[in-house]
């Protein structure tokens, strides 16, 4: 094929185009393909999709021709929803597997709307299989080797947190925190669900990390009061809820986190009894389940259904980071050090 043909754009019915096996995007936004579908009914599909040439031996013994997609799944799910027939192609040639895979992984990366989890794995996937450095990857991207090594961080989170970031359930400034307790799970998934149900802000959720981390390395480097801690813990295994003791000098207090008068009476309850034993989180678990807010992690279509603006308007005004603090945040080599944390 000449380059002049590879160059050109071809109108190929969207029946004959099959999807990428190299796709690396996992999650369209169903609103989204309706609002693109919607704008494709007014003014059709004004950028054409990428597709290779793919000849299929008939059992007849005669050929007939598919196009495989390598970019564009999007504007093709889109354009089928809006119920239109043909869509503009550009038809490469000569790729092999690997490329394909490239070229859809840096056509996704570089769309706005994709999804911090869906970028993370992006950029694995050309670090695992492309054994492409971070540096490398930051070039193809026009973005610096330090938002390339925190993204890729995302990943050590468990699966359940990954699946509400990407559902937008919480943003991803929230990660940054929960990144922070990775060695502490129990803790970590208090918090998380803390970011769910409490709508706590990225600064709220990042100063729970910062005290809960600095907390273990004091009472690790500095031994901390031995007695202190394990009342600490004792507490918080008797009222299945966050507890601090700050000791001063004369004194100190007793900070205990609730979360409505009916748990205020349960932790009144548990200190009378003084026998009563229960998991910590357990009192944020018994608000969730007599709430029925469990059904936010159930039922992630229906939440995205309700409105749009869970995703837009809401989840980003529980990141209270200026513009200029994300950008810095973002190429900040040390972004998971305790001690980077603002206040």
């Amino acid at each position: 094929m000449s380059n002049l043909y590879s160059n050109s754009i071809f109108w190929i019915n969207t029946d004959k185009i099959k999807p990428n096996p190299y796709q690396p995007r996992r999650d369209f936004d169903e609103a989204r393909l309706q609002n693109l579908a919607e704008s494709i009914k007014q003014y059709g599909v004004l950028q054409p999709l990428t597709v290779s040439r793919v000849e299929i031996e008939k059992e007849d013994g005669g050929l007939s021709t598919e196009y495989e997609l390598i970019a564009g799944e999007r504007r093709l799910r889109a354009a089928m929803m809006a119920r239109i027939s043909q869509v503009p192609v550009i038809i490469r040639e000569g790729d092999t597997s690997m490329m394909k895979l490239e070229l859809a992984i840096i056509e996704n990366l570089q769309r706005e709307d994709l999804n911090s989890v869906d970028r993370a794995r992006a950029f694995f996937r050309l670090a695992n299989e492309f054994k492409f450095t971070h540096t490398e990857i930051a070039k193809k991207m026009g973005r610096s080797r330090e938002y390339v090594s925190n993204t890729l961080r995302i990943l050590a989170l468990p699966e359940e947190i990954l699946n509400a970031l990407s559902e937008g359930k919480m943003t991803e400034g929230h990660s940054r925190p929960l990144l922070m307790l990775i060695d502490h799970p129990e803790e970590q998934m208090v918090l998380f669900k803390e970011i769910l149900y409490k709508k706590i802000t990225v600064r709220e959720a990042e100063s729970l990390a910062r005290k809960i981390a600095t907390d273990r390395v004091r009472k690790k480097e500095y031994a901390a009061d031995p007695e202190i801690t394990e009342l600490e813990g004792e507490f918080q295994d008797k009222l299945g809820t966050r507890v601090h003791i700050d000791r001063k000098e004369l004194g100190g207090q007793i900070k205990i986190d609730f979360f409505s008068v009916e748990d205020l009476r349960t932790i009144l309850d548990s200190i009378n009894k003084g026998n009563t034993e229960k998991k910590h989180g357990e009192m944020l678990d018994n608000y969730i389940s007599k709430n029925n807010l469990g059904e936010v992690i159930k039922q992630p279509d229906e939440l995205i259904n309700i409105s749009t603006d869970i995703t837009g308007i809401e989840m980003l005004s529980l990141d209270d980071r200026t513009k200029e603090e994300i950008k810095k945040e973002e190429n900040n080599d040390n972004l998971y050090d305790i001690s980077s944390f603002s206040l």
